[in-house]
């Protein structure tokens, strides 16, 4: 199992026994929305800013599995082409026909491709979405490379692998079954695996975490096997993560999930300390919380490539000549009680509401202060902020 050309059979192989994510076929557009696989939301967050347009945009979804992410990206993109490559042909045969129901096939195009061969697709790509794909690899730091290859210069990939030191329990029930397992027998390692949890004590360490926090999720016997029958897992630190960007490349732009990132989110009670954490290098500041909330079972983070024009909108003439656009990664507009694009609650005043209401991109933002005389630049950049409406150059 040690050379790449058997792992990353044995990976395909349990993709073709079981693919994954295993979400059921339906007609019409996926539901909700996942902000990181719109082009713009994502564009916005990571660089402070969206193009007023893209002469063209190209997708890849490296790793498309089944094709729900796939699907997403082409619903939430609508002049995308998107294309998908994955090792697993019975991933990609359920990925086509979903697309297909879903109304977007002539947008998309799928491939059995490994990542590491993805040069042989003679293309660059706008934006890459590569989705618990890279941990699986052989050779993560050969992926990476491979996909910033043919991601197109200013271009942006989302990233999601594996972390430590959340999947410490994961990874010991790994190495219990395949101990245990016929080899390649994934089917025989999901009966072993849930036989275990059925008989082994009830306050085992491992099967107390199973049932606070995956079980739910493990219903399904390909998310399962996906989480522990897989032969092929690497797993990150904070440091190990940035090595593996720093290889590549490419530049780290932040963690698509801010939140668990904030000193202040353990440190508040100790200002003093608080302090002396916010004085750290950015990455030691990521390796404290780690240290400290080491629940993170993955990361999830936005790298780009090259040269990247980043805006802050300090600059208030700046501000004012962009065009604010509201996003459509929201729930509950028009109104005034929303879902943001986290999915988090928010409660807008009626200058806000109005200000949201103009934000059609046919304005400037100047033209809309103009028409508002109780609006401010401070109350655009607050919902800029919160990711409720893009400025767009």
């Amino acid at each position: 199992m040690d050379h790449p050309h058997n792992i990353t059979k044995a990976v395909q192989n349990l993709y073709n026994t079981y693919p994954f994510p295993p979400e059921p076929l339906t007609d019409g557009a996926p539901p909700g929305y996942n902000w990181r696989w719109s082009v713009p939301a994502a564009h916005h967050f990571a660089l402070g800013w969206v193009p007023a347009q893209w002469r063209e945009l190209h997708i890849l979804d490296a790793g498309c599995g089944t094709g729900v992410g796939t699907d997403y990206l082409a619903h939430l993109n609508p002049t995308a082409q998107v294309t998908g490559i994955d090792l697993s042909e019975a991933a990609l045969g359920i990925a086509q026909e979903r697309v297909a129901r879903s109304g977007v096939g002539q947008r998309v195009q799928f491939r059995q491709l490994s990542l590491t061969d993805v040069q042989q697709l003679d293309k660059q790509f706008q934006y890459i979405n590569c989705v618990g794909v890279l941990h699986h690899l052989p050779n993560p730091k050969a992926g990476l490379r491979a996909l910033a290859g043919v991601l197109a210069p200013g271009g942006l990939m989302h990233v999601f692998v594996y972390a430590q030191w959340g999947r410490w329990e994961i990874r010991l029930m790994q190495k219990a079954i395949r101990l245990l397992q016929p080899a390649g027998d994934y089917r025989a390692g999901v009966t072993l695996g849930r036989q275990l949890f059925a008989h082994l004590p009830a306050d085992n360490r491992l099967v107390r975490r199973e049932r606070e926090r995956w079980a739910w999720d493990n219903l399904q016997d390909a998310t399962f096997a996906d989480m522990y029958v897989h032969p092929q897992e690497i797993d990150y630190t904070v440091q190990t993560l940035f090595d593996l960007i720093a290889d590549s490349g490419l530049e780290f732009l932040g963690f698509s999930n801010p939140r668990y990132w904030q000193l202040e989110r353990l440190l508040a009670p100790l200002p003093a300390w608080l302090e002396v954490a916010r004085q750290l290098p950015v990455q030691q500041q990521y390796e404290l919380m780690e240290a400290l909330d080491p629940e993170l079972t993955h990361f999830e983070l936005f790298l780009g490539r090259p040269p990247l024009t980043r805006h802050d909108w300090s600059n208030p003439t700046l501000l004012r000549q962009a065009r604010p656009l509201r996003s459509p990664c929201m729930m509950g507009w028009p109104g005034r009680s929303l879902l943001d694009y986290d999915y988090q609650p928010v409660d807008l005043t009626p200058v806000q509401e109005q200000i949201l209401a103009q934000s059609t991109g046919a304005v400037t933002v100047n033209d809309l202060l103009a028409q508002n005389p109780e609006a401010t630049p401070a109350q655009v950049l607050d919902l800029q902020q919160r990711q409720l409406l893009w400025l767009q150059i």
